[in-house]
């Protein structure tokens, strides 16, 4: 609800006053132009007590009256309201009417649109109503006060010139039959309900609390209230036509109460809008304040700052796509509040923008002689690597653009798979990254966080592009076997995208949330074993071998690489000592055992401080120096090397393996004893080794009569095969051919041929089938002293990918069965002492 003055429009500079007499306690209405009157200039109005409600109820009304359209008002007896005029037909009929002191009608129109209403543009019922005066305004307007009579319904029109004059017939209020307490509750109530509105609005002042208080007729305080109201027109002329007072003042009590939710819903509301308002113009004006203070010491650094962003973005070579959503988000943190904790966010994700190297290339140096002669002088053998490399460059240059290949390094620890990413980016003029993968178990390492996350950052891949500031750097993806998986989700399921050269021209940052071409990067990804890599991320990359180094290699590789990088590194002129070829040769074969040359790195350094710590003592040294002082620093040998030993023993036969640290050799041992035939096997074996030995041995048993064996011995001997350093597991199915000669041996006697080793699985029918690692399989042999090695037919197309350096020396038996093999590797001869063996049935 709200108190205001009603009519077609507010009367300029007029205010409406009340004043209570103190001596009659009589609320009075007076209307002044301009200042605060003085009370003697001033037309009273007195609010109506119940003796002038009685008055107004005895008015007569004429049945014949002028009717005045009311275009936004409608008026209630008693009720005084100022209405401007405008209308000749309407001015004409308020001139007459107050020159001849006349009771006039107001209805309201019921469309304020309609310009020149008719009587059925007209409600039924309306007010008699007398005009107390007139004033003529000094826009020219003329402005009316009348207050409201008695109720009365339209019955006919008389007649419309020069106004409209209608019959009316007199409609009397229906007063409740006994004032009770209900009543007295309900009128409590409304005035309780006012004076609560007037409280809360804004929009009536006050003071309209003292005329609601000091209203003392209930039908008076029911009409003034329904006229004050903030309700629309048809809503007060329901409130009109309604006879029963008590009706009307139930509906209007009912509106009030709505109104009164309304009005608490929008303070409470303007509340907190207020202190939001209020904290952030405290903030606004603090800003405004320290930009002031910042431009009278030379200039405001944000602005600064982002021009010079501005300023970087111009010289960037990104696509139109990227710039547009730069612009958006730089002038997002142009309009943010430094003070705000999503500025530094912002900061943050336009600097990434900036940072990045985008379609920014290094010139790739497309002088093969030069890039084979840096990989040949960084490293030594990987031959197939280089030639990789170096075939990638020839079609570089021929063809001008390629996607990069994805290259992955497999070879057991040391061998160079890490360093060599570098000696190639060095090779062809490229950045040079490396990002480890051991241990990695959260994708967003790799994809980055979603910018709306505390604390979110690019993944590690755009990182290490923003570090090289390159696109196309050589990128080297360590340890790639080891990456980890749990709830967070899974890296190499994320690494799919990034290694496949069919997607990855669009990869998706979480962060960055644009598409960055990485189809020009040399992702190369290094690792121990591709058993644990996943099967589709594996299918992306081209698997490259890196076998671990002979002898020979490891020496050539201390005496170019490693003695002078220790010798530099310790203080000392990498002429100062000489390391001769039998002392690196004591060395990686007494101090080492591995594929690479990291142990022997350490061994040498250990070496070299020992000279350091002599010559700071004065001590004479050597320049050349000898196994004596070798073994004085490094102490005694640590490793004994595999030696063959002989054919005396039957039984024994030499094996071949590979472990992690390269190939070895293992010696298997058979034994019978008496017993029922039961077949023991020790050793620590896998699963696989003993099946390949009960194959072995179903196998004789049934190939008995070709080796002069009696079927009897199987029942009354029992065989125990035993495979040395048993604290190592062992496992594969390598071994079987190895067990089969064991046995074989045993059972007749026969000797094993000298010098020979053998690798092989088996199957029950007697084939031979091919095995892997022959190449570590045949530098344990040549380490060894072997000089024979047996292998499946099937292996001989692996010996075209072996230099000949490594089979120097070497005799090649290939087999498609055992009985060949055996056939090669047992003599006729037995040995001295056989066991004697009961051969009767």
């Amino acid at each position: 609800m709200e108190f205001r003055i009603n009519g077609p429009a507010i009367i300029p500079d007029i205010f409406i006053y009340y004043q209570m007499r103190k001596k009659n306690r009589e609320i009075s209405w007076f209307s002044i132009q301009g200042d605060s009157p003085e009370e003697n200039e001033s037309d009273y109005i007195t609010l109506i007590s119940d003796e002038d409600e009685e008055t107004l109820r005895k008015t007569e009304v004429p049945s014949v009256l002028p009717i005045l359209p009311l275009r936004n008002s409608v008026l209630f007896p008693g009720v005084i309201i100022p209405i401007t005029v405008g209308r000749e037909k309407s001015i004409k009929l308020i001139r007459d009417a107050y020159k001849e002191n006349q009771i006039i009608g107001a209805v309201a129109q019921r469309d304020m649109e309609t310009d020149e209403p008719r009587l059925n543009d007209l409600y039924k019922v309306g007010t008699a109503a007398q005009i107390l005066k007139i004033l003529e305004m000094p826009d020219g307007s003329t402005s009316v006060i009348i207050q409201g009579k008695k109720r009365f319904e339209v019955m006919e029109m008389v007649t419309d010139v020069p106004y409209i004059r209608a019959g009316v017939k007199t409609l009397e209020d229906i007063m409740p039959k006994k004032k009770g307490d209900e009543y007295q509750a309900l009128i409590g109530s409304l005035k309780d309900l006012s004076l609560k509105i007037i409280k809360l609005s804004t929009n009536i002042p006050a003071e309209a609390s003292f005329a609601v208080k000091n209203i003392e007729s209930s039908t008076f305080l029911v009409n003034f209230i329904s006229s004050n109201s903030d309700v629309d027109i048809s809503f007060k002329q329901n409130l009109l036509e309604t006879n029963e007072l008590y009706n009307r003042a139930r509906i209007l009590l009912e509106q009030l109460s709505r109104e009164v939710q309304m009005l608490e819903l929008k303070k409470d509301i303007q509340s907190k809008v207020k202190t939001e308002l209020d904290q952030q113009q405290r903030e606004y004006l603090l800003h405004q304040q320290m930009k002031t203070i910042q431009n009278e010491l030379g200039g405001n650094p944000l602005e600064k700052e982002i021009a010079g962003m501005r300023e970087k973005a111009s010289k960037k070579k990104w696509s139109k796509e990227v710039g547009e959503v730069f612009e958006k988000e730089l002038n997002k943190l142009q309009r943010l509040n430094p003070a705000a904790g999503e500025y530094s966010v912002q900061v943050n994700y336009v600097h990434l923008f900036l940072e990045l190297p985008w379609q920014e290339y290094t010139k790739d140096n497309f002088d093969l002689k030069r890039a084979e002669k840096v990989l040949d002088r960084d490293h030594f053998g990987l031959d197939t690597v280089k030639e990789r490399i170096l075939e990638h460059l020839a079609v570089l240059k021929l063809k001008g653009d390629m996607k990069s290949p994805i290259l992955c390094l497999v070879g057991p620890p040391g061998v160079g798979k890490t360093s060599l990413g570098r000696s190639v980016a060095g090779a062809i003029g490229r950045k040079y990254v490396r990002m480890s993968l051991g241990g990695l178990h959260d994708e967003s390492e790799i994809r980055g966080h979603r910018k709306t996350y505390v604390g979110a950052m690019p993944g590690r891949i755009l990182q290490n592009i923003k570090k090289a500031k390159s696109s196309n750097p050589v990128f080297i993806l360590d340890e790639i076997d080891k990456v980890g998986r749990d709830f967070h989700g899974d890296p190499s399921s994320a690494l799919l995208e990034v290694l496949d050269p069919e997607q990855n021209f669009a990869f998706h940052d979480n962060y960055l949330e644009l598409d960055y071409d990485l189809s020009r990067v040399l992702f190369i990804a290094t690792a121990n074993t591709v058993n644990t890599i996943n099967p589709a991320l594996r299918d992306r990359m081209e698997v490259i071998n890196v076998n671990g180094y002979i002898v020979e290699e490891k020496i050539q590789i201390a005496r170019r690489h490693l003695v002078p990088k220790q010798l530099i590194n310790h203080g000392l002129d990498k002429r100062s000592f000489v390391f001769p070829k039998k002392v690196l040769e004591l060395i990686v074969e007494s101090y080492t055992r591995e594929s690479g040359v990291r142990e022997l790195d350490k061994k040498l350094a250990k070496v070299v401080r020992g000279l350091a710590k002599r010559m700071a003592f004065d001590e004479n040294v050597e320049r050349k120096l000898g196994a004596p002082l070798i073994r004085e620093i490094l102490g005694p040998p640590e490793y004994t090397r595999d030696i063959y030993q002989g054919n005396d023993f039957p039984g024994v036969v030499t094996g071949l393996a590979v472990t992690p640290a390269g190939g070895e050799i293992l010696f298997v041992e058979t034994s019978l004893s008496r017993g029922k035939g039961n077949l023991t096997i020790t050793g620590n074996l896998g699963d696989v080794m003993k099946e390949s030995a009960q194959i072995s041995h179903e196998y004789l048993k049934a190939h008995a009569d070709y080796l002069n064996i009696s079927f009897s011995l199987f029942e009354k001997m029992n065989v125990h095969i035993h495979v040395p350093e048993g604290a190592i597991p062992k496992d594969g199915p390598s071994a079987g051919i190895t067990m089969v000669i064991s046995m074989a041996s045993a059972f007749t006697g026969r000797k094993v041929k000298k010098g020979i080793a053998m690798t092989g699985e088996i199957t029950l029918r007697g084939r031979i089938l091919p095995v892997g690692g022959i190449k570590e399989k045949i530098l344990a042999a040549k380490r060894a002293n072997i000089s024979h090695i047996i292998l499946s037919e099937d292996n001989r197309k692996d010996m075209e990918k072996i230099k000949d350096i490594y089979l120097k020396g070497l005799n090649f038996h290939f087999v498609r069965t055992i009985i060949d093999v055996i056939d090669i590797a047992l003599l006729k001869e037995k040995v001295k002492d056989p066991l004697v063996l009961d051969t009767a049935d």
